[in-house]
């Protein structure tokens, strides 16, 4: 048994290093990868991988544990307040435009109202991973349109919590719930949410200084998992979904000088598990269904994108978004999210779904996946990246108008170093770097971040880079730099221009391209070593 285990954990975890690598050559989402590599390796496919007596489920509930937690690490209440009533008015109108048609359908079809219920919730869902990344590597993120849709998502992720705990209450065999289930539930709940503000307290003042003094990375992961899992299990046995306590416990560690250390510790393990988890959705997913019943898979994908589209662009236009641009936005919503598969798997092990319910869920969901990187582009391109459309131009006026902006190449140990140094300096920064995970962080505190290659015109565009004072380059490739520099000039003559190099030779090729200040390492590292020798006496 523990051999067969260790066996099916190789295959799939070799599995998605492939896929991980394949989607990465093609530029599209990993998750996707998961997905369909999973269906490939079960029984719709190979079947190299059965799982019959679900020892694999186990690690699949840990990747979703640590998936919540790491949302609840990252959920900024300060985002939800700068949002305000536009947060608020977006979410509830798209949720509802969503979950209430998609209920009414459902029923007429002949489900009973549990699971109809159920599949809507999971539908109004869109991919947070997805979207953000896209806005992102658009240069997007901080757009009107793109926070706005931010929004949104950030109103699913908190909405997540509440139907995780009604589920329970979905599943009773008499009939439905009484009063007293809610009250029940109702009570529990607010004793667990006051449990966690006192935790957080806690945490924040006595608990992680106890810990700083130490200065162990193994320490700070230990505890972390310790609580993670402590948390989860008191959620469980007090009768609330174990995936409400690891948002919880991710909760408890949001806002205080830890978080962005655990989340850059956690996030191995979390990418590890969750590829474990998203391909054993594929294993369950049975692509059969899409020549079995083409009708009801296609059909249904089909009103899913139209509902989820026309639901979105409706939120949108009311929170003051042009008809333009909440269409464009709208498609990029219109894919059923990451979350919607953590809710359906609770409600096929809670029993208020059958399997061939959940399966045919499970296949309109990767549809939709699939399907969002097409849509997300053709949203944009509707809304005019790029192009003059007032609202475009009210963006980038709004971003124009500081003049203390300053933008970065390169997020490695220098890059960060400067970003802060800049910041505390009152420069608005703009990083770009080819790795996402290098920006992650940065993305995270509320820089402007754009991912690619900065010797790309199209990136330096995006980042806002044609009209920007003051540019560095701090890559540690001289050729690079070189490249990166001719790039920058060709779109920016006037700005100031800082370049690291490491070679002294590299010198001439940057100022006949216009650099204004040149930090040479071969020369400061020389100086260096000069003033260490002064500080001896060679003589003895």
């Amino acid at each position: 048994m523990t051999e067969s285990l260790i066996h099916d954990l190789l295959i799939i975890l070799s599995a998605g290093l492939i896929a991980a690598l394949v989607c990465r050559w093609m530029q599209c989402s990993v998750l996707i990868g998961y997905l369909v590599v999973g269906a490939i390796l079960g029984q719709g496919g190979l079947s190299w991988i059965s799982d019959d007596a679900h020892q694999l489920e186990h690690f699949a509930e840990a990747g979703v544990f640590l998936l919540l937690f790491s949302i609840g690490v990252e959920f900024s209440l300060d985002d939800l307040t700068r949002l305000g009533s536009k947060f608020l008015l977006g979410g509830v109108v798209q949720m509802s435009l969503v979950g209430i048609p998609v209920t009414a359908t459902l029923i007429a079809m002949g489900l009973n109202w549990q699971s109809a219920v159920l599949i809507a919730s999971a539908i109004t869902f869109s991919s947070t991973v997805l979207v953000f990344k896209a806005l992102s590597d658009w240069g997007q993120s901080r757009s009107t349109h793109g926070r706005r849709a931010i929004g949104i998502l950030l109103f699913q992720d908190a909405a997540l919590i509440p139907l995780l705990l009604l589920v329970p209450l979905l599943t009773g065999v008499d009939g439905a719930p009484g009063v007293n289930d809610y009250l029940t539930l109702a009570g529990i709940s607010a004793a667990f949410i006051c449990v966690i503000a006192l935790l957080r307290v806690v945490l924040s003042r006595w608990v992680i200084p106890f810990f700083a003094g130490y200065r162990s990375p193994e320490l700070v992961i230990l505890f972390t998992i310790v609580s993670l899992g402590g948390v989860t299990l008191a959620a469980h046995s007090v009768g609330l979904p174990p995936a409400v306590g690891a948002f919880a416990a991710g909760l408890i560690f949001n806002g205080n000088r830890w978080t962005h250390q655990i989340d850059a510790l956690v996030l191995p393990f979390r990418e590890t598990f969750a590829a474990v988890f998203f391909i054993g959705l594929g294993l369950i997913f049975d692509p059969r269904l899409y020549w079995q019943e083409p009708v009801l898979i296609f059909g249904s994908l089909a009103g899913v994108l139209l509902i989820k589209t026309c639901a979105a662009a409706i939120a949108l236009r009311l929170t003051g978004m042009s008809l333009r641009h909440a269409i464009g936005m709208g498609l990029g919503l219109a894919q059923i999210g990451e979350f919607a598969f953590v809710l359906v798997l609770l409600g096929l092990q809670s029993e208020v779904l059958a399997e061939i319910e959940y399966q045919r869920v499970v296949a309109v969901a990767v549809g939709s996946l699939i399907l969002t990187p097409p849509l997300m582009k053709a949203g944009l391109r509707l809304i005019g990246i790029g192009s003059n459309t007032d609202e475009a131009e009210a963006d980038s006026k709004e971003f124009a108008t500081n003049n203390e902006r300053a933008t970065i190449i390169g997020a490695g140990p220098i890059g960060g170093r400067l970003t802060s140094q800049l910041e505390t300096m009152g420069k608005d920064v703009c990083l770009i770097d080819l790795s996402p995970m290098n920006l992650q962080s940065f993305a995270q505190a509320g820089f402007h971040t754009v991912v690619g290659d900065a010797s790309d015109g199209q990136v330096l565009k995006l980042a806002g880079v044609s009209d920007c004072p003051l540019c560095v380059v701090c890559v540690p490739q001289d050729d690079t730099a070189v490249k990166i520099v001719r790039a920058i000039r060709r779109v920016n003559r006037s700005g100031k221009l800082i370049v690291r190099c490491r070679y002294q030779s590299s010198k001439t090729r940057l100022q006949r391209l216009g650099v204004d200040h040149i930090v040479i390492e071969e020369t400061e590292a020389t100086m260096g070593l000069l003033r260490a020798l002064s500080r001896f006496d060679l003589t003895d």
